[in-house]
């Protein structure tokens, strides 16, 4: 090697840097591979497959990449050494090659690979497994003695070196993923309803309950005629059925089962026809998270429950539907709901009802009132000021201003709404 000109010396030195910079490129490209999308491209991607394949013992994957790195490096070492010695005599030589050799393997087959191989983990990666795999078992011996070497010494650091990693995702981290996903990707609809799905265990059916005092039900101590009226004018397919009190529950009445008689098919309809086809009441504890309820509904086969509390007294009602608008959105229109429960003025402010649900509200104005208490306003509001208010009051909830609009003997019922911009301290 010697005699060899310098030329050629130079030329071997210089593939010997591509090689090097191979290696730690692969190395980098390898590591980077995001697990979940490598398992999406391994199913229609051969250089996804190889790469998977040799992810699977990374301790090989890693023994084969070093050991040619380490390899080419020394060799690029002793080459350089000999050219600078030719050139630049024994003393100055060393040191201009050792110099010379560390800046170049650092440029060009450390930071500049490896930042390449960074942005575009999948691209060198799935090329470099063209090369790896069938290194890996020319080498595999070497590689075998070298992993065995390095096992040993990770066990008696107390580490386990063939642990699987557990790389699945928590529910926090796939919500992040969820909310990093970029618009080509993940439509900005798509985002919010998997955002839902997640946030299902965190909300209570009675978050989303119809209130007790706002059910519609079929009172059998009311006259037939009236119990007809409100069967024949519903926009509800199932209504509860009580007696006197909707404590005094007797069943649930799907409005098909009447429509016979009321098309004068079967007789008249009468009190006790209705408890007949009324079916048997499914109740819901306050406190299940939607995600439980869904998977209950489904389970069940119900679609209509009443929300009870810890004394059994029934809370509200809630309805698989109510469930599923809390993934997708609202899907129905009830031209009998007020359309002005929530309701923006020119000025920006909005006129709500009393009785609007506090995490209705947070969605259709994109605030961010506090919903870990009260479920409406009127609760959130009279917890603010800890006694009814016997005359119009304006008071402050965070960054929010609640004015009192209209009051009746039990409840607040509508209030003015806005949103104060925090100030900074020289506007104060």
């Amino acid at each position: 090697m010697n005699d060899a000109p310098i030329w050629l010396l130079t030329s071997v030195l210089a593939g010997l840097l591509i090689i090097s910079a191979f290696f730690s490129g692969s190395e980098t490209g390898m590591m980077s591979l995001n697990r979940y999308r490598l398992k999406h491209l391994a199913k229609n991607n051969r250089g996804a497959r190889r790469a998977q394949k040799l992810l699977e013992r990374p301790d090989r994957l890693i023994g084969i990449i070093l050991i040619g790195n380490n390899a080419v490096n020394i060799l690029a070492s002793i080459i350089a050494s000999i050219i600078s010695i030719r050139l630049f005599g024994p003393e100055l030589g060393i040191v201009i090659a050792t110099l010379g050799l560390t800046f170049a393997i650092l440029i060009f087959s450390e930071v500049t690979p490896k930042t390449i191989a960074a942005l575009h983990p999948e691209s060198v990666a799935f090329k470099a497994s063209h090369v790896l795999k069938p290194l890996l078992k020319i080498a595999y011996p070497l590689v075998w003695v070298v992993n065995q070497l390095s096992n040993a010494l990770v066990r008696l650091l107390g580490f386990n070196p063939l642990k699987k990693i557990d790389d699945s995702l928590s529910k926090e981290e796939l919500r992040t993923v969820v909310d990093e996903a970029k618009e080509e990707n993940l439509s900005s609809r798509h985002q919010d309803m998997l955002i839902s799905v997640l946030d299902l265990e965190k909300i209570g059916v009675n978050d989303i309950m119809v209130p007790r005092s706002e059910i519609l039900g079929l009172n059998l101590e009311d006259d037939i005629d009236s119990l007809v009226e409100q069967i024949v004018n519903t926009e509800h397919t199932r209504m509860p059925v009580y007696e006197g009190d909707i404590n005094q529950i007797v069943g649930i009445l799907h409005m098909r089962k009447v429509s016979r008689i009321l098309r004068g098919g079967e007789g008249e309809l009468s009190k006790e026809a209705i408890k007949r086809f009324a079916n048997p009441t499914y109740f819901i504890p306050a406190e299940t998270p939607l995600h439980i309820q869904l998977i209950n509904f489904q389970k069940n086969k119900y679609r209509l429950g009443l929300v009870v509390d810890e004394y059994g007294d029934i809370e509200g009602l809630a309805t698989l539907d109510d469930i599923l608008e809390e993934i997708v959105g609202d899907f129905t229109t009830n031209i009998f709901e007020h359309e002005d429960e929530i309701a923006r003025q020119d000025d920006g402010c909005y006129l709500i009802d009393g009785t609007a649900n506090i995490r209705d509200i947070n969605k259709t104005t994109h605030w961010d009132l506090p919903v870990d208490g009260p479920k409406t306003l009127n609760g959130l509001a009279l917890e603010h000021i800890e006694s009814f208010p016997d005359a119009k009051v304006s008071f402050s909830i965070g960054n929010y201003r609640l004015e009192v609009l209209a009051l009746s003997e039990k409840m607040i019922k509508k209030l003015k709404v806005w949103q104060v911009l925090s100030r900074g301290p020289d506007e104060l």
